[in-house]
């Protein structure tokens, strides 16, 4: 079992009041309440991690969590309306309505035969519920920037791991041996792009250098994680940021094997256009307080490896709906192999990916049934994102957008499969718009 190394307390550095931006009208009044009733019950109550980071770059915080040497059995006696959680780790949640403010009780690294702790794998843990020191708390969490402590005893900023310096020079750093952190949660990986695209810190040369090599361990980790960490780094308005982050770092092939597959094949870049142009409105979305759906985001995800395993059905003389189907269905079962994605997200994003086909089609019947699929709105603006990676899909995106209009007159006007080019040739559109279904991108 890898450790880290021993709390020293010679390198507390505390921040007063003064001397940081952080103002209690910023905090949640329900993380204040849960803050002074600790306090006033002789307990040490911290505001810790994301929110003090967050406070202290001014950003507003979405979640206060709490650190105290309460344990989770003594914070639920102070509080009528908490429920304790957790198996890895033994949690208190004290409930506000819709807001929780989570308390966490004040961790060591080292189990003197006391607490709880399991490991396995040469260092991956499964339970750590081994109380200490606040001292203890800081050096066991991953990232300085997320071991500061906002100390409602009187308002300062308490730094035992140089927290506060890499805060204010923009530098995510991970605490203790980076190769040793990572295996003992590979997740961390993700975390550390996740945060750097956030809040627009560098990673430090030693916590990004083991990243590569050890990308495989993230494997190991459980798929419904990584579908609850893709949610965070793709749907906080920073995806764009973290796409590139998973790239250059050498994560993209263990969480997307078969989008990396295909956007290295991809010699033209189009495939790799159109994802970045997909996650880039993504983030407009969120930036604009609009709903976004991880359908829509898994289908941009993984389309670059719709459209490779498409190609590759083709090639072999399925018919293209069959091919289309198939293509579908390998792609989601293999990443749901990496990423647990629900069947409530990953029916509607083929149904994304299947309408596409429907798009280069003008007859009357097919154009009203295809204006009233309930994924219709969703599969045309994703449609629209293609354009990103080819101009062949302007006209088509012309025509549905006068048939949103008035679907007759954009029937009237726009000529059907069956025209005739000029020349007398009949037009073989169905034909090359299945080709450059997946071809052309």
């Amino acid at each position: 079992m890898p450790t880290h190394n021993p709390p020293d307390t010679s390198a507390l550095r505390i921040i007063p009041r003064d001397q940081h931006p952080i103002s209690r009208r910023a905090i949640s009044p329900n993380a204040l309440r849960v803050l002074y009733r600790l306090h006033e019950a002789g307990h040490r109550a911290c505001l810790v991690g994301g929110a003090v980071r967050d406070l202290l770059v001014g950003l507003s915080p979405k979640d206060f969590d709490v650190a105290t040497d309460a344990t989770p059995e003594q914070v639920k006696q102070l509080f009528r309306n908490c429920r304790l959680i957790g198996r890895r780790f033994r949690l208190a949640h004290v409930v506000f309505g819709r807001e929780i403010i989570e308390v966490a009780t004040f961790r060591a690294n080292v189990d003197d035969g006391s607490g709880d702790r399991q490991v396995v794998d040469g260092g991956r843990l499964l339970r750590d519920n081994v109380y200490g020191t606040i001292e203890d708390d800081a050096v066991r969490r991953d990232f300085t920037a997320n071991a500061l402590y906002y100390d409602i005893a009187d308002f300062s900023v308490r730094d035992y791991v140089g927290g506060f310096e890499d805060v204010n020079n923009r530098v995510l750093r991970l605490i203790g041996d980076p190769e040793a952190r990572y295996r003992e949660d590979p997740v961390r990986m993700l975390r550390a792009v996740r945060l750097s695209a956030k809040l627009g810190f560098r990673i430090d040369p030693g916590t990004a250098q083991p990243l590569p090599r050890l990308a495989p361990l993230l494997a190991e980790a459980a798929p419904a994680r990584l579908f609850e960490e893709c949610l965070k780094m793709f749907l906080a308005g920073h995806a764009e940021q973290s796409f590139e982050g998973l790239d250059r770092h050498g994560l993209l092939p263990v969480l997307f094997p078969e989008t990396a597959a295909a956007l290295a094949a991809n010699r033209s870049g189009a495939l790799r256009r159109m994802l970045l142009e997909g996650l880039r409105s993504t983030d407009q979305r969120v930036a604009r307080e609009e709903p976004v759906s991880p359908a829509f985001l898994f289908a941009v995800l993984l389309w670059p490896a719709y459209c490779r395993t498409l190609m590759a059905l083709q090639a072999q003389g399925l018919h293209a709906a069959e091919a289309e189907r198939r293509a579908a269905d390998r792609v989601t079962l293999h990443q749901l192999e990496r990423v647990a994605l629900p069947r409530r997200f990953s029916l509607p994003m083929q149904e994304i990916w299947l309408m596409q086909a429907r798009f280069s089609q003008r007859q009357r019947k097919r154009v009203l049934r295809t204006l009233a699929h309930p994924r219709f709105r969703a599969a045309f603006d994703f449609l629209v994102l293609r354009r990103a990676a080819s101009p062949a899909h302007e006209e088509d995106i012309a025509f549905w957008q006068e048939a949103q209009r008035d679907p007759d007159a954009a029937i009237a006007t726009r000529p059907d499969d069956g025209s005739v080019e000029e020349g007398g040739a009949p037009r073989k559109r169905r034909r090359r718009r299945r080709r450059s279904h997946a071809a052309g991108e």
